[in-house]
């Protein structure tokens, strides 16, 4: 099974609009037409679709990835509004990927930069994974470690302590695909690969200091190939 993560695509209501970078509808329809290119079997958007929180800027994510033609889902980060996306596509907290399962978590803390999963949504992860052993695959916006770069830290996941305490006893938990670093990321903790993704907006500068943008780094996306016991990953770069 081939599942494609888009992520932090940042649109506008005025599909004209540009980011510090470049126009971010035209790099989504980019990185779109090469996603399709691989035949995914689902389709997983991590996060900031919006940058100006329109049920217009929603609309128009939704009809580019429904261009896939397989089934998609999308969770909100921090800059969404995550009512208006319910409404144009109903958000979903577990896809049953046959062996394996993928389960989507919200991160998000209105109002704020910075995500918290809270106590309440990690008792429940934590019922999820005691009832069924498969294979699992997490999903959500902020990462869950830090990443060498202290802008950023500072506005990632403040309960990850809490988050790993929670997985700890769950051995199926094999990796965690997450947004909002605009960068690709592998980092292995406790047995569990953290992966981010490159965004289909902006790119931002790995290990800085303070927030800066790589003018240099290509939108993206990430490929992850699941079989029963394995999962094998790669990032894809799109020529704008």
């Amino acid at each position: 099974m081939r599942l494609i993560q888009i992520t932090d695509c940042h649109l506008h209501a005025d599909p004209d609009a540009r980011s510090r970078t470049g126009y971010p509808l035209v790099q989504l329809q980019k990185v779109v037409k090469r996603a399709r290119q691989l035949r995914p079997d689902i389709v997983l958007v991590t996060g900031d679709i919006s940058q100006d929180r329109t049920q217009a800027s929603y609309r128009c994510a939704a009809t580019l990835f429904s261009s896939f033609g397989c089934p998609w889902f999308w969770l909100s980060g921090n800059h969404d509004a995550h009512d208006l996306m319910n409404v144009v596509h109903p958000l979903q907290d577990e896809i049953d990927l046959g062996s394996w399962r993928l389960l989507l978590l919200d991160s998000q803390v209105e109002g704020h930069p910075h995500g918290e999963l809270g106590k309440k949504q990690l008792e429940t992860l934590a019922e999820r994974l005691g009832k069924d052993e498969r294979r699992v695959l997490l999903a959500l916006h902020h990462p869950p470690i830090t990443i060498d770069s202290n802008w950023m830290d500072a506005i990632g996941l403040k309960d990850r302590d809490a988050f790993w305490q929670t997985l700890a006893p769950y051995s199926q938990v094999n990796a965690v695909l997450c947004g909002h670093i605009h960068q690709t990321l592998a980092q292995r903790l406790d047995n569990v690969l953290v992966y981010g993704c490159p965004a289909t907006s902006d790119q931002f500068l790995p290990g800085s200091a303070d927030f800066a943008v790589d003018d240099d780094a290509l939108p993206g996306f990430r490929v992850i190939d699941l079989e029963d016991s394995r999962l094998s990953t790669w990032i894809e770069r799109v020529d704008i």
